[in-house]
């Protein structure tokens, strides 16, 4: 798993079909191809867990294949449109996110250790084989990767504002300037340096 992969905890109270592959259940050497799309309740979960205004037709396709004698690779397409607020006006800002994901997952992982990097695998991202894969975490996962951090609606724009008491002169972002000062007395002496 990359150092900059966001980790959610995704309940599984429910076992919601198809979402979560016990690796048990795999044909030796097949594959398992699959097409889920969340559920209401799903949804509703997503939503708090993302901490977003709404979240929407969530999708994920792909294939789980072999990779070698123990790993195994899955290959997906995720979708999803999402409502957040504008961080100037707390506008709705729809995103539409289409993404693709590889991920390994290797049957003899070893953690890192101390400040090691992890090596990727061609251009998948690795991380250890467990009895099951959560395809609702990983979808909830890939859609928080490419989310808008910083959501803007259109139009919207940061009004400056200044305050000061009554008689003091504010304090702008001109003059807080290191030299605004000395190019004020500079103009002030007529120029001469």
């Amino acid at each position: 798993m990359r150092a900059d992969t966001v980790i959610l905890m995704v309940s599984t109270a429910q076992n919601t079909d198809g979402f979560v592959i016990s690796m048990a259940d795999m044909p030796k050497g097949g594959q398992r191809k699959f097409d889920l799309t969340f559920s209401n309740d799903m949804l509703l979960q997503a939503k708090d867990t993302l901490q977003v205004r709404d979240i929407r037709k969530v999708r994920i396709k792909g294939t789980l294949v072999p990779d070698g004698r123990k790993n195994w690779l899955l290959q997906a397409d995720v979708g999803a449109s999402v409502t957040q607020a504008c961080v100037l006006s707390l506008a709705p800002v729809k995103t539409r996110i289409d993404t693709s994901l590889r991920h390994l997952f290797l049957a003899d992982w070893q953690e890192p250790e101390g400040d090691s990097v992890v090596e990727m695998t061609g251009d998948a991202d690795s991380e250890p084989l467990g009895a099951e894969i959560n395809l609702e975490q990983i979808a909830l996962e890939a859609v928080a990767m490419v989310l808008p951090t910083y959501p803007h609606a259109e139009g919207a724009t940061l009004e400056t504002q200044v305050f000061t008491e009554p008689g003091a002169t504010p304090l702008t972002d001109e003059m807080a300037k290191p030299f605004a000062g000395l190019a004020a007395l500079k103009d002030k002496m007529g120029g001469k340096g």
